[in-house]
């Protein structure tokens, strides 16, 4: 019987090197829109959270109840086969219609319809879990805070805009950061749609050439890099960083 050896080059050149650089690309791009995206939705959900109308409140706490505690591979499903066809023949027309960004000159698609999917899913997902992050750190700061700002004649919007979420974010940066981390890494799940990311180009490898094992193992150092530079750049200009 021959020797077992890992054959690096079948991974490493070629195409199968290029379909990792093209999932690293879709990794990566993903992870900063989808953290953006995440952000955004968050904090509109903490808004209404703390809403004073009673009907909002209870929105917020639908939607972040349903995103947490529905499995994210069912939410990337239900955007694919359910919302993305009953979007507007426009808007799908849009999505695979070619762009400036897309696709690229290797013809690598930035936008697809799997793109688009993902994205939303991972966006809501997570930012359900940033919400109740924020929430926690809203709990954190002292009441008397708000109390001598409403003194003041500050509005509602102002205290929490100036002061109270600021602090927020100060306190909930590090929980925060692993949700953020959390999007990148479970944005392999994607894949089950065809979104071709860094598990996406592995499978590739594996059918191509049947270099399982040299294709896992890059995919984790990948996986493992990305999350070091990513945490430590989080970490680094993150708010926590500017506390007294």
């Amino acid at each position: 019987m021959s020797g077992f050896h890992l054959d690096w080059y079948g991974v490493l050149s070629g195409a199968p090197a290029a379909w990792l650089l093209a999932g690293l690309f879709n990794t990566g791009l993903i992870t900063l829109l989808g953290s953006i995206a995440a952000t955004v939705l968050a904090f509109a959900l903490i808004l209404l959270r703390t809403s004073e109308l009673g009907a909002l409140r209870h929105i917020a706490r639908g939607t972040i109840l349903v995103f947490r505690n529905t499995p994210l591979l069912v939410q990337i499903f239900f955007w694919y086969f359910a919302v993305y066809p009953a979007l507007p023949e426009a808007v799908r027309d849009w999505i695979v219609s070619d762009h400036w960004f897309s696709p690229l000159a290797n013809g690598f698609r930035c936008l697809s319809p799997e793109f688009f999917c993902a994205w939303l899913g991972l966006s809501w997902f997570t930012a359900a879990f940033l919400a109740e992050e924020l929430r926690a750190g809203l709990q954190a700061v002292s009441s008397g805070q708000a109390e001598a700002a409403r003194s003041q004649g500050f509005s509602r919007w102002k205290i929490l805009r100036y002061i109270l979420l600021p602090q927020a974010m100060r306190n909930a940066w590090q929980p925060m950061i692993g949700q953020y981390l959390n999007l990148m890494k479970l944005s392999s799940l994607a894949s089950g749609i065809g979104f071709a990311e860094i598990i996406y180009s592995t499978r590739q490898i594996e059918s191509f050439n049947a270099h399982a094992i040299e294709a896992y193992a890059v995919a984790t150092l990948l996986y493992l890099l990305s999350g070091l530079v990513m945490g430590q750049l989080l970490l680094r200009f993150g708010p926590a960083r500017h506390t007294g």
